[in-house]
C-alpha cells in the first residue's frame, strides 16, 4: 500500500537544539496533564462541586487534555526524530481531531455562559431548566457537532491531490489546503459555514449572555454585583486567552508564505501552551470552590510530606 509523506518543515535549528525542545515541551505536558487532571479530580471528588458549572468546567479542561495529547505526543518524536515527517492519512487525522476539539472549546464556553444566564437573570427556574439531562445534551453537543463538521470537511480533501509535500508548521493544521493542487469551492464555503456554526455563533451568544448578565446585576446592590463578577470573570478570561489562540492560528495559516520561521514557530509554541496551561490556573485560583479544596489538597500534602 503507497503512504503519502509529508515533510513538516516549521522546526527551527531541530538538530541543535533538539534535546533542549524535548525537555522544554515534555516537562509543559507533564505540566498539562497535571494541573489540569487535579482540578478535575476537585470536581469529581468533592459533591458540593457536582453542579453544572462545576461540570462544564471539568468537561473544558479534559478538553485541554485531549487538545495537548492530539499535538505534543508527535512533537516530542519528531524532536528526537532525524526526519520529521508524518503520513498524509495521519496529518488529516490530526487536523480533524485537533479542530474538533478547538471547537469544542467555544461550545463549552458557550453552555457555561448560558449557565451563567439561567442562574442569575432566571434563578428561579435554574432548578428546571439546568437538570442533568440538559447538562449531559449540551456536553454531548459540544463535542459532537465540532467532530461532525470537520469530519465532513476532512473526507471532502482525504481523496484530493497533492502538489507540495512540505507543510510550513510543526503539526499538521488547516495550512494543508496550501498543498493542494486545487481547492472545491464547495469545501471553501462549507469551511465558512463550519467558521460562523462553531466559532461565530457561539461567540456572539457567549457575548449577548454576560451582556444579559451585567445588565441584570447592575440593577442589583454591589455585594451581588461583586459575586457575580466574581464567578463570571473566569470564564471571561478563559474567552479571552482563547481567542488570542484562536487569532495565533488564523494568522499563521493566512500569512503562510509571508511570515519568517521563526515567528511561526513561537506562535505556533504560544499557542499550543498558553491555553492548556492557563485554563486550569485561571480556575483553580479564580473560583472560590475550587481553590478552596486546592489550597486543602496542597496543605494535606505538605503535612503527609513532612511526617
Amino acid at each position: 500500500m503507497n503512504v503519502t509523506y509529508i515533510t513538516l518543515d516549521g522546526y527551527l535549528e531541530v538538530e541543535k537544539y533538539r534535546f533542549l525542545y524535548f525537555v522544554i515541551m515534555l516537562l509543559a505536558y507533564i505540566l498539562i496533564l497535571c494541573s489540569n487532571f487535579t482540578v478535575v479530580y476537585l470536581i469529581v471528588v468533592h459533591k458540593n462541586l457536582h453542579e453544572p458549572m462545576y461540570v462544564f468546567i471539568a468537561a473544558l479542561l479534559i478538553n485541554s487534555v485531549l487538545f495537548s495529547t492530539v499535538v505534543y505526543p508527535k512533537l516530542l518524536f519528531d524532536f528526537l526524530s532525524e526526519k520529521q515527517i508524518i503520513s498524509y492519512q495521519a496529518c488529516l487525522f490530526q487536523v480533524c481531531v485537533f479542530y474538533s476539539i478547538s471547537g469544542s472549546e467555544f461550545l463549552l464556553l458557550a453552555a457555561m455562559a448560558y449557565d451563567r444566564y439561567v442562574s442569575i437573570c432566571k434563578p428561579l427556574h435554574y432548578p428546571t431548566i439546568m437538570r442533568k439531562a440538559t447538562v449531559i445534551i449540551l456536553l454531548v453537543l459540544s463535542w459532537l457537532l465540532p467532530l461532525c463538521h470537520f469530519a465532513v470537511l476532512v473526507v471532502g480533501n482525504a481523496q484530493r491531490q497533492l502538489c507540495s509535500f512540505t507543510l510550513k508548521g510543526i503539526f499538521c493544521n488547516n495550512s494543508i489546503v496550501h498543498l493542494l493542487c486545487a481547492t472545491s469551492r464547495a469545501l471553501l464555503v462549507f469551511g465558512l459555514v463550519i467558521l460562523v456554526n462553531i466559532n461565530l455563533l457561539p461567540l456572539l451568544f457567549i457575548l449577548f449572555t454576560y451582556t444579559m448578565i451585567f445588565i441584570t446585576t447592575y440593577k442589583s446592590c454591589g455585594q451581588v454585583r461583586k459575586k457575580v463578577a466574581n464567578t463570571c470573570l473566569p470564564h471571561l478570561l478563559v474567552l479571552i486567552n482563547y481567542s488570542c489562540l484562536l487569532t495565533f492560528e488564523m494568522t499563521i495559516v493566512r500569512l503562510d508564505s509571508d511570515i519568517s520561521n521563526i515567528s511561526r514557530f513561537v506562535m505556533t509554541v504560544q499557542m499550543i501552551m498558553y491555553n492548556p496551561l492557563g485554563n486550569p490556573i485561571i480556575y483553580g485560583i479564580k473560583m472560590k470552590e475550587i481553590y478552596k479544596h486546592l489550597k486543602r489538597l496542597i496543605c494535606q500534602a505538605k503535612v503527609e510530606k513532612s511526617s
